[in-house]
């Protein structure tokens, strides 16, 4: 092929990419976090894994190469460009996959089953977009317990996180066969953990004076009938979660008991339960339309930054 041709293959399919980039933004206009790629210190965050294992040169299939280590912001959850400054370094890998010539492997992070780019982000790229299914890697594994499915989001993943963290939390305390209570869940990871602290914590205080020790299933049962339970019944007598529709009862549970202590401290332990009640959904609490004006704020300040970005280009170009 031609000099003059490899090049407008190459500024081709680099816009074939990006096009696809951008119609993918603008199908997630409201949810933009779904066409994001995924950060790896992000699911580091909520996975906390272990330790790292080399697991030397591996075939890694390109679909379960979901994320990266610190290039997600230039590009989407398909790992297709976002932005024009990829374009030089997208098409030398392009045209090299037109000219067959070898390219060294790429190295990724394994984390719960699938992988992350460490280095190589247009090497994956330029293989989505040309439909390549396998991808020569060097493979550091990160040792964690959960194994999660592909997904486009990082809301997708946190799903997976935190009905692994509900299946151990009730399998490991056997919480629904003591309260008959099937329905504590959380909409953020890492609660779980919170809960069983607060079970201990109530069991220390049920011990003190005790000449026998009091078991644990009584310690959460009695945890559910004294502390849970009637948080939740002013959760719902004060309507709370008609300002949280997207959280559930055991999210404001969690978060109304913290706010709750701090008041404590500010104002003395007879603070009232009902009075944090009403003091926490007008603080915390927004309507529809607060929502909806965040959102767009978000939107507008977003676009502001990009513009500042292509104008600062734009002149750095005129400079040189």
């Amino acid at each position: 092929m031609p000099e003059l041709s490899f090049s407008q293959q190459t500024d081709d399919d680099f816009y074939k990419a990006r096009n696809k980039a951008l119609f993918n933004r603008i199908q997630h206009f409201l949810t933009p976090e779904e066409a994001s790629l995924i950060s790896l210190s992000d699911l580091k965050k909520l996975l906390k894994p272990n330790n790292e294992t080399y697991k030397g040169m591996q075939a890694v299939p390109v679909n379960l190469i979901v994320g990266s280590e610190g290039r997600y912001k230039d590009f989407d959850n398909q790992f297709f460009p976002k932005n024009a400054h990829l374009k030089a370094r997208w098409e030398s890998i392009d045209r090299a996959h037109l000219q067959n010539i070898i390219l060294p492997p790429v190295t990724l992070y394994e984390l719960g089953g699938l992988y992350f780019a460490r280095d190589g982000n247009h090497r994956i790229s330029v293989a989505k977009a040309r439909g390549i299914e396998f991808i020569d890697a060097e493979v550091i594994s990160l040792q964690s317990e959960i194994k999660l499915k592909p997904g486009v989001s990082m809301k997708y993943l946190l799903q997976q996180i935190i009905a692994y963290e509900k299946r151990v939390f009730y399998s490991e305390t056997s919480f629904g066969d003591i309260t008959d209570y099937w329905c504590l869940d959380f909409t953020t990871a890492g609660q779980y953990d919170v809960i069983y602290n607060h079970i201990l914590t109530h069991k220390y205080y049920l011990n003190l004076n005790q000449e026998e020790e009091i078991t644990m299933p009584d310690a959460i049962l009695s945890w559910f009938n004294k502390v849970y339970m009637p948080v939740v019944q002013v959760i719902n007598d004060a309507k709370v979660m008609k300002k949280f529709k997207k959280r559930t009862i055991s999210d404001l549970y969690v978060w109304m008991i913290k706010y709750w202590d701090d008041l404590k401290h500010k104002f003395g332990e007879d603070y009232p339960i009902d009075q944090m009640a009403v003091s926490f959904t007008k603080t915390y609490g927004t309507g529809l339309f607060h929502r909806i004006t965040n959102k767009f704020k978000k939107i507008i300040l977003r676009n502001h930054m990009e513009n500042s970005t292509i104008s600062s280009e734009n002149t750095d170009s005129q400079i040189n």
